[in-house]
């Protein structure tokens, strides 16, 4: 765990890792060296073909002209691309294979490294097929032939390519001997061009256009003579034709019908409102009454009239309440109760005659009923029609599908004949050109011979090599950085395990004198002591580290002379002992984890401080001795680092300081 804040620190951590900085550099120089001597040589030879427009590219052949094939649309299709799909093909490849089993011969080697190399190459060879057969023999890998091996090893080899918008495609070829490559090349563009060829050669097409022009002239007078005989059955030019013509009658005739009916409905309805409405009728009615007042009501009312009179005369000689007054009031109440029962007018004579309406009811039901009468027999005579033209259309549609099947293999027939009558010259003109071996592929550039290696760029691999090095060495640093699990230092132990740091010690010399800064890390840890408990209670401190030779006695040996120095009373811990008011004792528990008394010492201490070494302690060690120290006792009062080393040399530290501009 180291901590980078500056450019030093990256310094730093080059000098920490130096070791493997170097192994990494120096494997890397020698691979690229023993690569530049030792990699097999490559030759290249290179051609180039061009793709004319032509029948081939520019057209689309008869098939898909024709039969009207389903061809996939591309608004930027590249017909070289199927060029260079049959020149890398499987077939041509172990052709070529096969052609160099038994046809090429290596050279032998010339010189004393090369032959040196030949044989290597011979022993590699060897081992890597008694490997193949061994893994073969255990079923691992599938066995092959040596020209299947050569096959592979060959398409490796080769390449085609060509630039967009470019109807050249370009070619190479690379191979341990020119003269080989350019061997292996030539005979591969021959079988490129006899395997084109042959596989887009169409001398069957015209004997196929031929014979099956004849089989659907036969078919096309054999579908005549049946659907002449449909014809005849039907009576009519077509079964479409005849099928519209009893369909516009029937609907035609189911029209009329629904009006009539319709008009029926109405009639009927209309003499059963007249018959209806001609019961609830009278069959005579009153011309003319005499009428005059009723004769009894008028005799009441003189009644009245006289009885009030006598009312009126009899209050001039009795009071309102007498007697004859009340007899008079009854008298006159009843006579008005009669009054009021009588009518007022009374019919005298009247006239009576037969009545208008309900003979002119009677006329228009007569009316309507023989209207009825005539559309009832229109409606069945409908009836009778449509019922005759939908037997017709019966007989017609049962006819009908083996004449429409007919008549859709008659088109069928003849447009297939029309098309192959048509492309039967343009078979014939196919296969004269194909017999004549013309393509729209040229050769413009043979194989060429190149003694100019191509691989490896031993000059270019040995310039790199030290570039590379130090690159591979530079990040071999940075996967020691990363994997790195040991602390060096004491920057960001705070932030990492949760408790404080109390001090930093550098590592002392052998036999040489305490550097300033050790005892300023020394003095920091008496400056850490809680000055108010330490004068009230004493102090008892333990000192503990997760494994031995971290350094707890050194600490504590320099941490009682600092408080000696200081005044303060301190001495090491024995088995009961505690601390008096205003004095420390120092308890040592090194190796936590395999020292179980460590625990019961630690019990009467007031402060635990962990010593680490840097260095050598772990991250994954200290945060299980916090984890067991926090178990056991709750908490971790601070950390101590022991025998810190600042890498980089003093020299470095110098130099680097005159490059800035300081003073040393």
């Amino acid at each position: 765990m180291i901590e980078i804040r500056s450019f030093r620190d990256l310094a730093r951590l080059f000098f920490i890792y130096r070791r493997e900085f170097k192994w990494a550099f120096a494997a890397t120089v020698l691979v690229a060296v023993l690569g530049a001597f030792l990699l097999p040589a490559r030759y290249e030879s290179e051609a180039r073909l061009l793709v004319k427009p032509g029948r081939d590219t520019s057209t689309l052949p008869i098939e898909y002209a024709d039969r009207q094939t389903l061809v996939a649309p591309s608004t930027q299709r590249d017909p070289i691309v199927d060029e260079e799909k049959l020149l890398t093909g499987r077939p041509i490849i172990h052709q070529v294979a096969e052609y160099y089993l038994s046809e090429m011969r290596a050279p032998p080697p010339q010189g004393g490294w090369q032959t040196l190399k030949f044989h290597l190459k011979q022993a590699a060879s060897a081992v890597l097929d008694w490997a193949r057969d061994a893994l073969a023999l255990l079923g691992l890998v599938e066995a092959q032939t040596p020209a299947e091996r050569l096959a592979a090893k060959l398409e490796k080899q080769f390449s085609v390519s060509h630039q967009s918008g470019s109807a050249v495609m370009e070619i190479a070829f690379s191979w341990d001997d020119p003269e080989v490559a350019r061997q292996v090349l030539a005979k591969w563009l021959a079988l490129y061009i006899d395997e084109r060829s042959r596989a887009l050669g169409r001398k069957s097409l015209y004997q196929f256009y031929d014979a099956e022009s004849g089989k659907l002239a036969a078919q096309i007078a054999g579908y005549k003579a049946q659907i002449g005989q449909q014809l005849r059955q039907i009576d009519g030019i077509s079964s479409k034709e005849r099928l519209d013509s009893l369909t516009d009658q029937l609907n035609k005739l189911e029209a009329a019908r629904s009006a009539d009916q319709a008009e029926w409905m109405a009639v009927q309805g209309g003499i059963a409102n007249a018959q209806a409405s001609g019961g609830k009728l009278p069959r005579e009615i009153t011309k003319e009454r005499e009428l005059s007042l009723n004769p009894a009501q008028q005799d009441l009312k003189l009644k009245l009239n006289g009885l009030e009179l006598e009312r009126l005369d009899k209050l001039k000689t009795y009071l309102p309440d007498a007697p004859p007054i009340r007899e008079l009031d009854e008298s006159i109440a009843a006579i008005k109760a009669l009054i009021a029962r009588q009518k007022d007018t009374v019919q005298r004579s009247e006239n009576r005659a037969p009545n208008d309406l309900v003979n002119l009811l009677e006329r228009g039901k007569l009316e309507r009923g023989m209207r009825a009468g005539e559309l009832k027999a229109k409606v069945a005579a409908y009836d009778k029609a449509i019922a005759a033209l939908k037997d017709e259309r019966a007989r017609i549609l049962g006819v009908e599908p083996e004449l429409s099947r007919l008549e859709r293999n008659l088109a069928v027939a003849e447009k297939n004949y029309l098309l192959y009558r048509d492309s039967l010259e343009k078979a014939r003109i196919d296969r004269e050109l194909d017999n004549s071996r013309i393509s729209n592929i040229a050769v413009i550039e043979q194989a060429t011979f190149s003694p100019a290696r191509v691989f490896p760029k031993s000059l270019a691999i040995l310039l790199a090599a030290l570039p590379a090095g130090a690159a591979v060495g530079l990040f071999a640093l940075y996967l020691c950085y990363l994997l790195d699990q040991r602390i060096h230092d004491g920057g960001g132990v705070e932030r990492r395990f949760q408790a404080p740091l109390w001090s930093t010690l550098p590592e002392l010399e052998p036999g040489a004198e305490p550097p300033p800064a050790f005892e300023a890390g020394v003095y920091r840890l008496y400056g850490q002591l809680p000055a108010d408990k330490l004068a009230r209670d004493g102090l008892v401190i333990g000192l503990v580290s997760s494994r031995r030779g971290e350094g707890v006695s050194f600490v504590a040996r320099h941490f009682l002379r600092v408080l000696a120095e200081r005044g303060v009373p301190a001495r090491l811990a024995a088995d009961d002992a505690g601390a008096a008011p205003g004095s420390v004792t120092l308890i040592e528990a090194p190796a936590l984890l395999s020292n179980q008394r460590a625990f019961v010492q630690l019990k009467r201490a007031d402060l635990i401080l962990l010593v680490i070494e840097a260095r050598a302690t772990t991250v994954p060690m200290v945060d299980n001795a916090l984890s067991i120290l926090r178990t056991a006792f709750r908490q971790v009062d601070g950390i101590i680092v022991n025998r810190r080393r600042f890498e980089i040399p003093s020299a470095w530290l110098r130099r680097m300081a005159r490059l800035k501009g300081e003073r040393t």
